[in-house]
């Protein structure tokens, strides 16, 4: 029998200027454990680089408290405003520069492709999204905020996203018995 992966602890955000929503779960082969979720925030008064700065350490904080092994972020969506895009893509970058001074792996997900892996439907609204990522990760009720509860899902999707991706490397080449043996993504 093939030796079970160890878990894995990601760590999900939804960037943001002044909200960075975060959601950190543990993937234990197909089980998804929730660990802790929250919004970090950073003065709307404060010019851009000083937001920035708050977010980035608020990161680095949650980081060293957690030791996450693994990153998803959610891509900047563009939707009818560029300069919205253009300041989301600032806080994307600060947090990029945060998770590769860690170490980490990150992957990154269309906000359509994370709906899609949680609810089913690449336009559900965040409520909706909200629901399915408490009933995916059995919690009583959904984490408020919804900056939050995006970061998990982003986070749901990346776990579901590498397990799939390990099964198809074991080869589910019909040899019977051996497809998905052994758990979660390998490392």
């Amino acid at each position: 029998m093939a030796a079970k992966s160890p878990p894995a602890r990601i760590l999900g955000i939804d960037p943001g200027t002044l909200r960075l929503g975060y959601g950190l779960i543990e993937a234990r082969g197909s089980r998804l454990a929730f660990l802790d979720a929250g919004v970090l925030v950073a003065p709307a008064s404060e010019p851009l680089e000083s937001r920035l700065a708050t977010l980035a350490r608020g990161l680095r904080a949650l980081l060293e408290k957690h030791r996450p092994g693994e990153a998803a972020v959610e891509d900047v969506f563009v939707r009818n405003d560029p300069r919205a895009a253009l300041s989301i893509g600032h806080a994307r970058g600060a947090v990029l520069a945060v998770l590769g001074e860690a170490g980490l792996a990150v992957a990154s997900y269309a906000p359509a492709t994370i709906k899609r892996a949680v609810a089913s439907n690449g336009r559900a609204l965040k409520p909706q999204v909200a629901r399915m990522v408490g009933a995916i990760l059995g919690l009583a009720s959904p984490t408020a905020p919804l900056d939050a509860t995006d970061a998990l899902a982003t986070a749901i999707t990346h776990a579901l996203r590498t397990r799939a991706q390990a099964l198809a490397g074991k080869g589910l080449s019909g040899r019977a018995g051996e497809a998905g043996a052994g758990g979660g993504p390998q490392g």
